[in-house]
């Protein structure tokens, strides 16, 4: 072990155990004491490009335990630190105090400039004297003020006796006299005009720091709230874990609650098990234990209480995501340029609803639809159109979950008549490539389907999402068809960091009726961009190219269109191309993102509508996701249970994808036609104005719900 060294009384470095979480315990890391200030890292080659954190030990609290313990206290946060023996320990303990005296005395005497800090005591006795200068430069203006009004009224009087002069002999004198006041006047207006300039200067040169000066207290004020929800949030998460087994835990690991679970989320992630296997091998249950397992959650589901599922009300909660770390690095680094769903992942990267779900979630903002069945124009139709393509990207900002792949022939219905007016069914047509079908009616004016193929690709440091195939949506009053495809999604930060998501591409919506269109951008995140994040723009245009609506806003948050009163050719553009400059009407919001409900951040981020979308309901068909066992397993928190039934259900899948494969191959010898996977609810159908073949919803669902007879679904679960 590296002993404690350091060239000077204020350099320390070496080895100690820092407090982690409760799984992990004591991990040891590299601390290094160095100008006031204690950091830390997980290795020593690690200090020349990362720091696990720091603390500031001139506002530290030491406080010194038994057996070679300390901790250390700061921000209302605490580090628990062990050292490999009580001398080593003694030394560690000289050095922090020796080193937090000596930041204590330095701190009167630091050079603050305002940039960043607190504002010390000098710096308060130089804003009080540039207050008292100010104060000064306002009486010299109300000095001037004063002096102007009453040499502008002699001035004024001198002019009027001037006016009525009538003796020419007087006219010298007189004439004399208003040089004199209009000199005066001019001067004490070139007094006043330099007592403004001096004020406004003034105010101008201390105005920056005293925005700094507040922009740090906002920070610093940020800062301690996150700091006491965090302590809020880790009380909670130790109280329900000595609930749930007292008995495992000694005192000492609880008497360090003040401790969070790991440095920060990215550091989590960074650290998780270095030697884990590609891929969570969980052994397989017999079918009798699956069942018994699944009427058990199913029961549960059913109760009456607190989270029931069954109540007239949909539900605004589901159970919270159990904190289970991962590396997904070391799953996903042998699938460099794999697609996506053919990896085998387990749920601890899953999100507990289906693909299915996730297209029927675009629909949470279908007011927008309503709204737009009622215009008379169809170019504000357009726009509103744009708008509700754009909010179907506003739920995945935090949603770095991946869905889970539907089986074949899986289902999905969304009944929303009664609150929203429409009916959404989908299908899974086809497992590889992976495809679904969607068709939604409105009682509202309005019809929407679509056929989605997701091709996504794994390139080592991101993830690239590919929706594939395009949306149609058609008003029943005007007949205008809207056709519109996806952009792409992209998960960065695969390796290492916090993953985060970010939506790039252009859509074009074109109004197959009248050839109106609408070009849309999302802007791809750039770390150098002055723009802001997540920015999307468009302009909405006639049949004949002429533009008539400016759309802008970001898909996370909001959209707003503006009309164009005039437009005109600048300079400036690329290649030699002239620059469109458009006069807009003030914007117009047309929609706004819809706060997430408490405490999403427990439940993968769901919105309102994606809360209920796994809600059971009664009457559904034996396909749906609702009832799709690892799932559901997923969802109550049995995390273990699901990775053996999403097990289970693959290798089944793969087993019917074998038995179809020898079928076909076997008619294909006697010299028959082969039978490929046909839906149940679904066919493949030409669009007569767009020309485009795609599946279509062929009718029968609705009313074989309405029968109960799903005699005809198969058992896919």
């Amino acid at each position: 072990f590296a002993a404690p060294k350091g060239p000077g009384p204020d350099t320390y470095k070496g080895w100690l155990f820092k407090w982690t979480n409760y799984l992990k315990g004591y991990q040891r890391r590299w601390f290094v004491l160095s100008n006031g200030l204690l950091s830390y890292h997980r290795t020593q080659a690690e200090m020349a490009h990362t720091c696990r954190g720091t603390i500031t030990l001139a506002t530290v609290h030491i406080e010194v335990g038994d057996t070679c313990h300390f901790v250390l206290t700061s921000g209302g946060r605490s580090y628990h630190l062990k050292a490999y023996s009580e001398g080593e320990c003694q030394r560690w303990v000289s050095a922090l105090q020796q080193a937090k005296a000596n930041a204590t005395q330095m701190m009167p005497h630091s050079d603050d400039s305002g940039d960043e800090g607190p504002l010390a005591q000098p710096d308060r006795a130089l804003i009080q004297g540039a207050l008292k200068t100010l104060a000064s430069k306002l009486e010299d203006l109300s000095t001037c003020n004063e002096l102007i009004g009453k040499h502008g009224a002699a001035l004024q009087r001198s002019l009027s006796e001037l006016e009525d002069l009538r003796a020419p002999t007087d006219g010298a004198d007189k004439l004399k006299t208003v040089n004199e006041r209009a000199t005066l006047f001019r001067i004490t207006s070139n007094a006043m005009i330099n007592a403004c300039q001096d004020f406004v200067d003034l105010a101008e040169a201390h105005s920056r720091r005293w925005q700094r000066a507040l922009q740090y207290e906002r920070e610093q004020r940020h800062h301690l709230e996150e700091t006491i929800e965090q302590l809020a949030k880790q009380h909670d998460s130790l109280e329900r874990a000595w609930r749930e087994s007292p008995s495992t835990h000694n005192s000492e690991a609880f008497s360090l609650s003040g401790e969070s679970s790991e440095e920060n989320e990215d550091i989590e992630f960074f650290d998780a098990m270095e030697d884990s296997p590609a891929f969570i091998t969980v052994p397989a249950d017999d079918h009798s234990q699956h069942r018994c397992l699944f009427s058990i959650l199913f029961s549960l589901c059913l109760q009456d209480g607190s989270g029931s599922y069954l109540r007239r009300g949909r539900r605004c909660r589901i159970p919270d995501k159990p904190n289970y770390s991962l590396n997904l690095w070391s799953i996903m680094k042998n699938c460099i340029g794999k697609e996506l769903s053919k990896i085998p992942m387990p749920v601890n990267f899953n999100e507990p609803l289906s693909m299915l779900q996730r297209l029927t979630e675009d629909l949470e903002y279908s007011e927008l639809l309503d709204r737009a069945a009622r215009c008379d124009s169809s170019l504000e139709q357009m726009c509103l159109v744009a708008a509700f393509s754009v909010s179907s990207y506003s739920t995945t900002v935090h949603r770095t979950g991946k869905p889970f792949n539907p089986l074949l022939g899986e289902t999905y219905e969304l009944d929303r008549v009664e609150e929203y007016g429409y009916r959404s069914i989908c299908e899974q047509i086809s497992h590889h490539p992976p495809a679904a079908a969607h068709h939604v009616i409105s009682q509202r004016g309005w019809t929407l389907w679509q056929e989605i193929t997701i091709d996504s690709k794994f390139r080592g440091k991101y993830i690239s999402i590919m929706p594939l195939g395009n949306i149609h949506l058609k008003f029943h009053a005007s007949g205008n068809h809207y056709v519109w495809s996806k952009v792409t999604s992209t998960v960065h930060n695969i390796i290492v960091g916090k993953l985060w998501i970010d939506q790039s591409g252009d859509i074009i919506i074109m109004n197959h009726r009248n050839k109106d269109k609408c070009h849309l951008k999302f802007s791809p995140y750039s770390y150098f961009s002055r723009d802001v994040p997540r920015k999307v723009t468009g302009v909405v245009m006639d049949g004949e190219g002429c533009a008539h609506y400016i759309l802008s806003g970001t898909w996370d948050d909001k959209m707003e269109s503006a009309k164009i009163i005039e437009s005109s050719h600048g300079c400036g553009g690329s290649e030699g191309k002239q620059k469109t400059v458009y006069q807009t009407l003030p914007p117009k919001l047309m929609w706004k993102k819809y706060p997430l409900p408490e405490n999403a951040e427990n439940m993968h981020y769901f919105s309102s509508l994606a809360l209920t979308l796994n809600e059971l309901e009664d009457g559904v068909a034996p396909t749906d996701s609702r009832l799709r066992p690892d799932q559901r397993l997923m969802e109550a928190g049995l995390w273990d249970e699901a990775n053996a039934e999403k097990q289970r259900l693959e290798e089944r899948q793969r087993l019917e994808r074998r038995k179809r494969e020898a079928q076909a191959n076997l008619a294909l010898e006697e010299g028959k036609e082969a039978e490929s996977h046909q839906p149940l609810w679904f066919e493949k159908r030409t669009d007569t104005e767009t020309a485009e073949s795609s599946y279509v919803y062929k009718r029968g669902y609705w009313e074989a719900k309405d029968r109960q007879d799903w005699s005809h679904c198969p058992a896919i679960f």
